[in-house]
């Protein structure tokens, strides 16, 4: 009798080993499916997000899909053909490499101008790419600023932020039977012109890593808002710079003659003092009113720098080359110490230009009203990167 008490007892222990060791070998496979599950489902959403970042190629034309948190705004073609009332003539605000650029007013209400791609091509392609990748990312009161874009099938278009008086180039050199109206611009205007668009470049230069070249800084980039403040615009032809100190990136030539820094011309080597020398040809806009080549004028006259440099350091001869339009209402002190920046930024060695920062810096002081503005940031997509303390224009960058 007790031999067959203790054989049941053996059966249920056995019975309920088997059940406990059933029971946990259920529960791993849940588990392990369940974590299939989550890795899974974790793998599928990345692969998403890889997808709304990649550029895709239809029918040989590549098209732009930026992510949201990008901050960008995506357009179709009928909301911007309908904005700008069918892309009409008389909505046309400028004309540019990349295309026409017209006056539109959102389904909001909001003003904007929308610039059209018409350069067939990879090169139209890729601008059109820098310009959503570069100001998707900045973020700077100085900078043009990108609302949105729309990318259908051949249709590529770039949404900006709307500048009530369009480019500093235009009211510099009105156009003789033009209808559009242009202020003349006073002396105190072009000294905040010149700091605004100088802050513009400081921040690309010195507040994002690696730092910014615009490659293609001119007059008809810099625009202007109904108060005469000034942006920096049109970076289509931009590149990231080298990290290292006195470091270039060799790309070929492109950008704007008379605005090209000579040895960027003759070697493709490329570096933040490409875009000094081009600050340097505006300043020289600002003050004699000249276009930076003009093969009109007379022998010696016809390439702004060369005329203008040896007489930047005088003087008597810097009140003779001042823009007739002023009619001398300006300071002759400061027209004297904005020539000699101009002077240091067109240097023919590149190591002789200032920083940027030291060109803002030697501004600030002569801009007698100008507006409060927030302090340059890093971007999102950049590391911050500390600015320099200026220590004087004659200063070489490290």
């Amino acid at each position: 009798m007790e031999s067959e008490d203790y054989e049941e007892s053996k059966e249920r222990v056995a019975l309920v080993a088997i059940v406990v060791l059933a029971s946990l070998a259920v529960a791993s496979l849940l588990i392990a499916f369940s974590y299939y599950c989550y890795i899974r489902n974790k793998v599928s959403k990345r692969l998403k997000f890889q997808k709304g970042e990649e550029v895709e190629s239809k029918n040989g034309v590549s098209s732009i899909q930026v992510a949201t948190e990008k901050g960008l705004q995506v357009f179709t073609y009928k909301q911007l053909h309908s904005a700008t009332g069918g892309f009409g003539k008389s909505n046309v605000i400028g004309h540019g490499a990349f295309g026409s650029v017209y006056r539109g007013v959102l389904h909001d209400g909001r003003k904007v101008a929308v610039k059209l791609m018409d350069r067939a091509g990879k090169q139209g392609v890729d601008e059109f790419k820098v310009e959503v990748e570069l100001l998707s990312r900045l973020r700077s009161p100085h900078l043009l600023a990108l609302i949105g874009y729309c990318s259908d099938n051949n249709h590529k278009l770039l949404v900006y932020e709307f500048m009530a008086n369009g480019g500093l180039q235009e009211h510099l050199y009105p156009v003789a039977g033009s209808n559009a109206v242009y202020s003349k611009l006073d002396w105190e205007t072009r000294l905040r012109i010149a700091l605004d668009a100088a802050k513009g470049l400081e921040y690309l230069h010195e507040h994002v890593s690696p730092p910014v070249i615009h490659r293609d800084f001119k007059s008809s980039n810099i625009l202007l808002d109904k108060n005469f403040h000034a942006k920096v615009s049109d970076f289509g032809l931009a590149r990231l710079g080298s990290d290292k100190a006195g470091g270039h990136v060799s790309t070929r030539v492109l950008g704007t003659q008379g605005y090209v820094a000579p040895e960027y011309a003759l070697t493709g080597h490329l570096t933040t003092k490409s875009d000094v020398y081009s600050y340097g040809v505006v300043l020289l806009e600002l003050l004699t009113g000249r276009v930076p080549v003009d093969m009109k004028r007379g022998p010696g006259e016809a390439v702004l720098v060369s005329w203008a440099l040896p007489k930047l350091t005088d003087r008597e001869k810097v009140a003779q080359i001042m823009d007739p339009a002023l009619e001398g209402q300006y300071s002759l002190k400061e027209v004297v110490q904005v020539a000699a920046i101009a002077a240091m930024c067109v240097q023919p060695e590149a190591d002789y230009r200032p920083l940027m920062a030291d060109v803002v810096q030697s501004l600030v002081p002569l801009v007698k009203i100008h507006r409060p503005t927030t302090k340059a940031g890093s971007c999102s997509s950049f590391h911050a990167a500390k600015s320099p303390t200026a220590q004087g224009l004659g200063r070489a960058s490290p």
